[in-house]
């Protein structure tokens, strides 16, 4: 009985003993299996990979590997959105079960697992092409990045352990043995290979950690000045609430709502970035947010909002289009109105020069101003300050101002305030003449047309009488400067200097910043003029400016010809009276005595009278836009011989383009006393 006894005792002894020690060797054997064994797929579901170490599942029944297929090679791929439509249902089905069983997952789980395959599979192309690799490392990745972060870490880590698991005995074995072994199997990640690492079964896939890192790498691409945007959307959403009958139904919320957007108002304020925002900004976005949603909750109808949106957008849009049109008529009537100081000035100036001896009255070097071995500038304008500019800028850079003579035609009104001004001033050793335009007795109605034109009684209807019943998209044209003789002077130069064979025609909105007596040394082969083009794509083609819609028109002249500007030319005065261009002018005016060939102004019938007549000069003698296009560029401006402000938004002017008045200002001497006694600041 007791050898029976004795024999029991040491069979239970080596069964506890020996036991484990065989279960402990077989769990080394798993472990230290080759490399090249654990690259291949796992078949048999009764074993599963955590972080690079390869398990048994003992609690598990043992399935055979036939039971499994393969999966097909590809899970997802960067071009299936391509090659969808050639698979057929049968495969896509196909390919969506497997996906779900290697991310053990089933239904709705599945496709939302496979979608952010999907997603992460277009952003991370460097990664290994096979697709488990993919996603096994980016749950290895968020596993280690959430391990020792918070308590949380260590459960998410038990949860991957967990997936394989059915029964309560099943995750409590696995959640201890992954417990035991983190720390070993941390360390063991970081000491391997990211590409040992990677080399996982599909299986240990969680949903967590794939939205997780999907959140993380949204944040990273939050757009800037989140919350200000954040907020003008809770004002609209917040707007829609207030017009919708179930919501105005109940008074406690709109009281609320109403309270909610004037601290929203608040604390927007003059804000448009997200440091401008007060402190408490993220609390009353926080606090609007629970009222909208209780808006939501009352009124949960998604094709009422909508429709109230599109209410919304098409009110918006109406206000733009109206906002905008009166912006232009704004522009217009701002560009077109005398500031009060330039009104002040020329008062000032003509009383001044008034109270002149007649010997004081006459400007020095009147000898030259014939002289055709000089460099001669014509300059036709009604405003003092920038005549002043033009004239001072052109001086300074030049090389001889002594050999410079500027010929300046004026107005009646203005005449007495440019030369006092010329006179108190003198532009150093340069020499000025001023001129009255109604000293020009050549120049009357039987000789031009023009003149004839603007004093009939349809031009007169035209500007002078209401039409708001029919009224004009081209507001430009309707510019009163179009009445005035001054503008169409430069078709008359030959008239003006008989003496004279080449002549520099300069507007008075320009700026000069290099020497300009390289003009006169250039070669117009025959040509008339000298302009720069200013054609870019499809603007400013003759087609901008003509009505090729009439025959005289489409029958002589290409539109898409390239177009040039006036401003800055160069004009051969010999081969213009060779070719009798001022008659080509008077005829073409003539033809266009009802305006259906151009509409008003001197930029068309200039196209039209030099065509083929033309010599192009390069782009840096003239650069143009700084009047209406702020986008001009920074080197163009720099290196160009001459700026011209032309456009609406004169340097002189309010309105102006503040980063390109500068170079215009810095000719003025706003110390002198005509100006400071005329209030007339930079």
């Amino acid at each position: 009985m007791r050898m029976k006894l004795r024999r029991s005792v040491l069979f239970l002894l080596l069964v506890t003993v020996f036991a484990p020690i065989v279960l402990y060797t077989d769990t080394l054997g798993a472990y230290f299996t080759s490399s090249s064994s654990r690259n291949e797929f796992v078949e048999d579901v009764s074993a599963f990979t955590f972080a690079g170490e390869v398990r048994p599942l003992n609690v598990l029944p043992q399935e055979s590997s036939a039971t499994l297929k393969e999966p097909l090679g590809i899970v997802y791929s960067e071009h299936s959105t391509e090659s969808s439509s050639n698979h057929s249902d049968d495969s896509a089905r196909e390919n969506a079960r497997i996906t779900r069983q290697l991310a053990g997952e089933s239904g709705e789980d599945g496709i939302a697992s496979a979608s952010n395959l999907r997603t992460r599979s277009g952003e991370n192309q460097s990664l290994d092409e096979n697709p488990i690799r993919q996603v096994t490392n980016e749950v290895h990745e968020s596993a280690v990045e959430t391990r020792g972060k918070s308590p949380e870490g260590t459960e998410s880590t038990g949860n991957i352990s967990r997936v394989v698991g059915e029964n309560d005995v099943e995750k409590e074995i696995s959640s201890k043995h992954s417990e035991g072994t983190s720390e070993n199997v941390s360390n063991k990640m970081e000491l391997k290979h990211p590409e040992n690492s990677s080399q996982t079964s599909g299986k240990d896939i969680s949903r967590k950690q794939v939205k997780s890192r999907s959140e993380r790498h949204k944040e990273q691409t939050v757009l800037p000045d989140a919350h200000v945007r954040q907020l003008k959307d809770q004002l609209i959403r917040a707007r829609i609430y207030l017009s919708l009958s179930a919501t105005r139904n109940n008074p406690h919320f709109i009281k609320e709502l109403r309270l909610r957007m004037k601290e929203i108002l608040r604390t927007l304020g003059e804000a448009t970035k997200d440091s401008e925002l007060p402190r408490n900004a993220l609390e009353k976005l926080k606090a609007m947010e629970q009222t909208l949603l209780r808006g939501k909750q009352i009124q949960d109808d998604c094709a009422t909002v909508v429709k109230k949106l599109r209410a919304m957008l098409h009110s918006t849009e109406e206000q733009l289009r109206v906002h905008k049109k009166q912006t232009l008529f704004l522009t217009h009537l701002t560009a077109n109105t005398m500031p009060k100081g330039l009104h002040c000035l020329p008062l000032r100036l003509s009383t001044d020069y008034f109270k002149l001896n007649k010997s004081q009255r006459h400007f020095r070097n009147e000898e030259q101003l014939d002289d055709p071995k000089l460099y001669h500038y014509a300059l036709f304008s009604d405003n003092v300050l920038a005549a002043a500019v033009v004239v001072n800028s052109t001086i300074t850079h030049a090389k001889d101002p002594s050999k410079h003579v500027f010929h300046i035609v004026t107005d009646k009104l203005n005449y007495a305030a440019m030369r006092m001004w010329f006179l108190a001033n003198p532009p150093g050793e340069a020499t000025i003449q001023v001129q009255n335009v109604q000293e020009f007795t050549w120049l009357n109605s039987s000789y031009s047309p023009v003149l004839r034109q603007l004093g009939s009684a349809s031009m007169i209807d035209y500007y002078f009488k209401s039409r708001r019943a029919e009224p004009d998209s081209n507001l430009k044209f309707r510019n009163p400067k179009y009445l005035s003789i001054m503008n169409h002077l430069r078709f008359y130069l030959p008239e003006i200097f008989p003496k004279l064979d080449k002549v520099l025609f300069l507007d008075d909105d320009i700026v000069v910043q290099k020497d300009l007596t390289g003009l006169w040394s250039l070669d117009l082969k025959g040509k008339v003029v000298g302009v720069v083009e200013t054609c870019r794509e499809s603007f400013h083609r003759f087609d901008r400016y003509l009505n090729f819609s009439n025959p005289l028109i489409s029958e002589n002249f290409n539109p898409r010809a390239c177009g040039w500007a006036f401003g800055m030319n160069i004009f051969d005065l010999d081969e213009w009276r060779k070719q009798n261009i001022t008659e080509v002018y008077h005829k073409w005016q003539n033809l266009n005595h009802d305006r259906l060939l151009w509409k008003l102004g001197t930029l068309p019938p200039g196209l039209i009278t030099f065509w083929n007549r033309t010599y192009t000069l390069d782009k840096s003698w003239h650069v143009l836009g700084l009047g209406y296009d702020p986008n001009v560029p920074q080197k163009d401006i720099e290196r160009a011989a001459v700026i011209h402000y032309n456009g609406n938004l004169k340097p002189w002017l309010e309105i102006g383009i503040p980063k390109f008045r500068n170079y215009w200002a810095k000719f003025v001497d706003y110390e002198h006393i005509y100006l400071r006694e005329c209030n007339i600041a930079p």
